[in-house]
């Protein structure tokens, strides 16, 4: 116990176990014995937002805070339609790069089965993030112009979280990942995966973000979802250009992972504006990805409680892949350095460079150029 007493440890340690025996465990008996004798027995069993008071109002409001845009329920449904079909037809040309002779539904069983895509270990698995991360640092100064200077250490998630935790985690400082039911943890997602948790994503763009002093509070602290998830999400998609997927199954299940987000704008506004049952939300993902089922549970589970929050990932993405197209029909391809001038230094939504970087000579003048582009 730092800074107290040896001799007035013992002392403690008795005072803080009798107030733990005498009021704080009386106290969870409460609470447990009010939770399942008053409080569930009254809960909806509905699960749609909708289906709330004023529910209609309130998802449309969940929508324009998590994604910023003023869509409606079934325009984003269309656009989760249409993207999965998309992204359908190149999981399939990545299962046809693989040598796989089977079907498709044969592939994902394939993945979902073979021994050789899982770690055997924990710490396998926590090795193997650590090499990708590392490979993305010798590529880093070729694609982006400013680099944090805080790094990020990577841990387990805790074991008394990791059954109902997501399969990753990233923040200022840290990449969080489950190593909790291995056969579940395949390792042809782990390079996405890291992308998008630690390096270039959520553990790169947040100390970026916080490093800027000269912004605004609100600007280095505040986090919008459509732009913190949405740029994670597209440094996956950036892996394939900075090289960081070595084999068709790698691709496989970055594109497996691009599906998984656009899925989820089926089934958000599946369940909480069409009627969906959890059942048809999971045979969905089941149906059209390639997740584990345990981590389909999980998911799924979680877009029931959190509505829209699901929606700003691949609305996120496909608001910057609008954004970079447009910069690249503007100035050119070879423009990049004060494209990343302008997203680093602009505003925490839009803090990270989304290409690679050039000579700094033509920065302010690109900056004044791209300025609308962004704010579209």
């Amino acid at each position: 116990m730092v800074g107290v007493q040896p001799s007035d440890q013992d002392k403690l340690k008795s005072e803080a176990a009798q107030v733990i025996r005498e009021i704080v465990q009386p106290a969870y008996a409460d609470l447990l014995k009010f939770f399942r004798d008053e409080y569930v027995p009254h809960t909806r069993t509905t699960l749609a937002a909708e289906a709330l008071p004023d529910g209609k109002t309130y998802y449309r409001q969940k929508i324009r805070e998590f994604t910023t845009l003023d869509l409606s329920p079934d325009e984003i449904h269309q656009i989760g339609l249409s993207e999965v079909a998309k992204l359908h037809q190149q999981m399939v040309d990545a299962m046809h790069e693989s040598g796989f002779k089977g079907e498709f539904p044969a592939f994902v069983q394939f993945l979902r089965d073979d021994p050789q895509f899982y770690a055997k270990t924990p710490q396998e698995l926590l090795n193997r993030a650590a090499w990708i991360a590392k490979v993305f640092d010798g590529k880093s100064s070729q694609y982006f112009g400013y680099l944090p200077r805080m790094r990020f250490t990577i841990k387990p998630v805790p074991a008394d979280l990791a059954p109902f935790y997501t399969s990753g985690r990233g923040g200022a400082g840290i990449y969080l990942l489950n190593t909790y039911d291995l056969p579940h943890r395949p390792l042809y997602n782990l390079p996405a995966l890291t992308l998008h948790e630690s390096a270039p994503g959520h553990a790169f763009q947040i100390p970026i973000a916080l490093e800027h002093k000269n912004q605004p509070e609100f600007r280095r602290f505040d986090y919008i979802s459509a732009y913190g998830e949405g740029w994670a999400l597209y440094c996956e998609k950036l892996g394939q250009e900075m090289g960081m997927y070595d084999t068709p199954y790698e691709r496989f299940g970055m594109l497996g992972y691009q599906i998984w987000r656009a899925a989820r704008l089926v089934v958000d506004t599946g369940v909480h504006s069409k009627g969906w049952t959890r059942e048809q939300a999971l045979k969905y993902m089941h149906d059209y990805t390639a997740l584990p089922e345990h981590e389909i549970e999980t998911e799924v589970d979680r877009y029931i409680a959190w509505p829209g929050q699901a929606l700003s990932y691949y609305m996120g993405e496909l608001a910057i892949v609008r954004a970079r197209e447009k910069a690249e029909k503007t100035l050119g391809r070879n423009s990049t350095s004060a494209l990343s001038t302008m997203l680093c230094s602009s505003s925490a939504r839009c803090r990270c460079p989304l290409s690679r970087r050039g000579s700094t000579a033509s920065s302010l003048k690109t900056v004044k150029a791209l300025t609308p582009i962004w704010s579209e």
